[in-house]
């Protein structure tokens, strides 16, 4: 009897299940990746992109590019391997893991899976073929001696470093550049005429033209010479291409923004509602350049209405524009110290959508009406004109309304009664904040204050006051009713999602708080109210803000994403940025999805859907992290120069962190930390406690935790590495036991009848 064979299925003529999905997203509709993955599993073999073409009969030039982009996306994303042979084959996934590669400075390296998984370690052998943030499927080859799963390559699918920012060094008759990134390993060997008139330590640009093999390492010629190590602004010409930063504006981009004046076209101005008159004001710090938000109170017989001005940044930068494009790239505006990269051209953030005071802007406004107990009664969303009565700092807002300094308030008179129900406002407000338990760390801001040659000349602690806590709590305010007004609408959109705390990280949390002798309510599930109540009870601490740090890492990222999770530091249940589109894409998203309600379209008709909104969280989510990872090279790079003639001198500072290795220590009045190795504690043998975050002595029980007081020397200052290293002088005092009061939740208020 002849063995069964499978039945042949005519693809040409197979109802594409998700043809409609298909026929909404494209003019000329291919088949979907579950179709595509569903004819591989039935032919049972590996496909080239002829044979799946010829099975669809695609034979239209535009469906051929469509198909060869699908399966490339359908190959990044790691649902199909393109084989040696050139054909496409199925994924085993028990087997088979896809993901981005991670690297470490020692050489190894981690896979971090697209499914979510726990990152597989990658020895040093099988990452001398890759490099930071390639992508690359692998297989599961085993445990690790830390209980880890290891992984060993199967495919590179991607490439994503193509140039390296670093310092070119001469040695033996080779030149090689040592990467400023710390996740890249190895070093990039340079051809004999790719040096390009680079010269001994000097910091360079190297283009990759062979990616690295198992056989050797990659080799690079140099296409830019940033300058001598030390040069002033090096540290930002290094952030920038270290991290990939755009940096510079696209000539397309240049060329639409020619027509833009200074002054907003009265044409747009005509359909708008008019609030020139209203005395909107704007409140920033001293050193300000865009002001995208302005605010303006008046008393009303059941509260205040609040009005919440913002940019209208919408309104300049089109879907699918030069600016839109470079804006998306871009994701945010990056702020290093006394420079800005921003995310709009110059004559966008400083100019036409910044709410310069005296001139006419479009605006988008947030109004809230509140009762007396600081509750949202309603709100509402429309399109402005507006003129700013006035640009005010921080600092002179506080005099006036706290401190009442009469020649700010006699200078400023027609504008204080406004101001006075701004304040008025803000305290409601902050009760209620305090009531339902939304965050407020008091954590330690600094700002370095630069001298000639920009070399720093101190750094300094900035503190919030209460103008700054004003301004914060009405864009929460904004914000989320923002994210009431789109969910209501049902609209796609981007959320800020901040989830709480995983049941891992609460109980490691609970361990060393009890080492303290200290306690957080709440059980496993701890609320915002719970933290919050502990925070209160350790304010006279020393350790108090290092106590805050282990808090805030015991909670999860905020992310951007469409889905619906809350926010869980500020205690609400939707949460959405409405407030910074000049700095922030995900702002501009939501002005664009306002303004389509505005205009009575229904969200079937929105440019965006639930999975470009997806894509759109991940990316500004990953651009906002290596923004924030570029700031803090940065930060590093000028407190090791800072420190560079102190070596030798002694300093009190407070453990910040401790590790298997040894602890870092932040310096009292200078907020500059170093590590103290290991090997300078002693001759003693140190066991590494994480979840006391301590080191503790083998035979003396000498304890080194998180919060003690130490006395330091300053012995290595490394600028390559943005290290600092110190050797410890004496231990000079513990923290203590708490005797906090345990936690009574406080009634909530009553409302008048």
């Amino acid at each position: 009897m002849p063995p069964k064979t499978k039945k042949e299925v005519d693809f040409t003529s197979t109802k594409d299940p998700y043809a409609q999905r298909e026929a909404e997203k494209y003019e000329q509709p291919i088949p979907s990746r579950e179709l595509i993955l569903q004819l591989i599993e039935h032919k049972g073999k590996p496909l080239s992109r002829t044979d799946i073409a010829e099975a669809f009969s695609l034979t239209d030039e535009d469906q051929l590019e469509a198909l060869r982009r699908r399966l490339r996306a359908m190959e990044r994303d790691g649902q199909l391997l393109f084989n040696r042979g050139q054909k496409y084959c199925l994924v085993n996934n028990k087997d088979l893991i896809v993901g981005r590669v991670i690297g470490h400075i020692d050489g190894f390296g981690f896979i971090k899976p697209d499914d979510g998984s726990d990152d597989l370690f990658l020895s040093p052998r099988e990452m001398d073929p890759l490099l930071h943030n390639d992508r690359a499927m692998v297989r599961i080859v085993g445990i690790d001696k830390k209980g880890r799963r290891e992984g060993a390559v199967v495919e590179i699918l991607e490439r994503n470093t193509h140039f390296v920012v670093g310092r070119l060094y001469q040695e033996n008759g080779f030149t090689y550049v040592v990467p400023d990134k710390k996740n890249i390993a190895q070093t990039i060997l340079l051809q004999k005429d790719g040096i390009g008139g680079a010269t001994q330590g000097q910091i360079v640009v190297a283009e990759i033209i062979e990616q690295p093999t198992k056989q050797r390492q990659p080799i690079g010629r140099i296409t830019e010479i940033l300058g001598d190590h030390l040069a002033p602004g090096m540290e930002i010409e290094m952030a920038l291409r270290s991290h990939d930063l755009p940096h510079i504006w696209p000539d397309a981009l240049l060329e639409e923004i020619k027509p833009l004046t200074a002054e907003v076209p009265e044409s747009v101005k005509e359909s708008r509602t008019d609030l020139r008159k209203i005395p909107l004001v704007t409140i920033d710090g001293e050193d300000a350049r865009d002001f995208d938000d302005a605010v303006y109170c008046k008393k009303t017989p059941k509260g205040w209405k609040l009005l919440v001005a913002i940019a209208d940044v919408s309104h300049y930068v089109q879907i699918g524009s030069e600016l839109d494009k470079e804006a998306h790239n871009r994701s945010t505006s990056v702020y290093f110290p006394e420079q800005v990269i921003p995310m709009l051209p110059e004559i966008l953030s400083n100019g036409l959508c910044s709410l310069n005071p005296h001139v006419d802007r479009l605006c988008m406004v947030c109004e809230l009406l509140f009762d007396e107990l600081g509750e949202v009664i309603s709100s509402r969303f429309f399109d402005a004109v507006m003129n700013s009565h006035a640009r005010f700092t921080y600092t002179d807002v506080a005099k006036m309304l706290v401190d009442g300094d009469k020649a700010l308030i006699k200078q400023h008179q027609p504008l204080l009664p406004h101001l006075r129900e701004l304040y008025a406002l803000y305290k409601v407000l902050r009760i209620s904040r305090e009531q339902r338990g939304a965050m407020d760390f008091d954590t330690h801001e600094t700002k370095i204050v630069f001298g000639a040659d920009r070399k720093i000349e101190k750094i300094v602690p900035t503190v919030r006051n209460d103008a700054h806590k004003l301004i914060e709590e009405f864009m929460i305010a904004a914000n989320a009713a923002t994210a009431r007004y789109l969910t209501k609408k049902k609209l796609p959109n981007l959320r800020r999602v901040h989830e709480g705390p995983s049941v891992d990280k609460i109980l490691n949390l609970r361990t060393f708080l009890g080492e303290l002798g200290l306690s957080m309510g709440g059980g496993a599930n701890p609320t915002p109210i719970d933290y919050m109540h502990l925070v209160d009870s350790i304010k006279s601490r020393p350790d108090a803000h290092l106590i805050q740090t282990v808090l805030l890492r015991s909670m999860s990222q905020a992310v951007y994403s469409p889905e619906l999770k809350g926010h869980f530091g500020l205690a609400l249940e939707a949460y959405a940025h409405f407030t910074s589109p000049i700095r922030r894409y995900p702002d501009l998203l939501t002005h664009r999805a306002i303004r389509h309600t505005l205009q009575g379209k229904s969200a079937d008709s929105f440019a965006y859907g639930v999975p470009d909104m997806v894509l759109l969280g991940e990316h500004c989510s990953a651009n906002e992290r290596r923004a924030d990872d570029a700031t803090r090279d940065v930060i590093s790079w000028l407190k090791c120069e800072y420190m560079m003639d102190k070596i030798g001198e002694e300093f009190v500072g407070i453990i910040s962190a401790v590790t298997s290795f040894g602890f870092f220590a932040e310096l009292n009045d200078i907020y500059v930390e170093g590590l103290v190795h290991i090997s300078n504690l002693g001759q003693d043998y140190y066991h590494f406690d994480p979840t006391s975050h301590s080191l503790i002595g083998e035979r003396s029980n000498t304890r080194f935790r998180l919060g003690d007081s130490v006395k330091i020397k300053v012995v290595q200052v490394n600028l390559d590495e943005k290290k600092i290293d110190f050797e410890l002088v004496q231990k000079t005092g513990s923290v203590k036991k708490s005797t906090a009061k345990p936690f009574v939740k406080p009634a909530k208020k009553r409302r008048k009848k």
